[in-house]
């Protein structure tokens, strides 16, 4: 627990460290299809851009003023990790949906405060973190176990 802890630590005075020399926006990043699934077999369609090097995920949705609806950004690291985000330099609130090496989801933050540094966890390793307008995934219903799929996501379950 303390190596976790430990790396995680590290990887996050490592974002800080290059958060400092951030000042704008970046450009939109490549978009894919996502559709979330819920229980009751209903498809939630998302045109989501993939955040894929670490500077595009160190950035985010830092400095945007808005995220359209049924928009949002998504991060797939290479293997399953406990996942710490923050709200640095992020303007508006988000929900944070955090997904599975099965492609479900595993948890969600909503409503997310912008601007703060305190640490959003993914409770638990994931492979992805989707974050999505605030007030979506209460809108949509969406719930621990829905279905996530995405060809950013294929080398996931499917």
């Amino acid at each position: 627990m303390g190596g976790l802890f430990l790396a995680s630590a590290t990887a996050i005075m490592g974002i800080a460290r290059a958060e400092e020399t951030i000042t704008e926006a970046q450009p939109p990043l490549p978009e894919v299809a996502l559709t979330i699934t819920d229980q009751a077999g209903r498809g939630h369609d998302f045109k989501v851009e993939v955040a894929s090097t670490p500077h595009q995920q160190e950035v985010g949705e830092m400095f945007r003023k808005q995220i359209l609806p049924d928009h949002g950004m998504l991060f797939v690291w290479p293997t399953p990790q406990s996942s710490a985000m923050w709200m640095r330099n992020t303007f508006v609130s988000l929900d944070m949906v955090f997904i599975d090496d099965q492609n479900r989801i595993h948890a969600i933050e909503e409503h997310t405060t912008p601007l703060s540094e305190g640490i959003i966890s993914s409770h638990g390793p994931v492979r992805a973190v989707l974050e999505l307008p605030a007030g979506t995934a209460e809108k949509l219903g969406l719930l621990v176990g829905d279905r996530v799929t995405s060809e950013a996501l294929a080398g996931g379950a499917h």
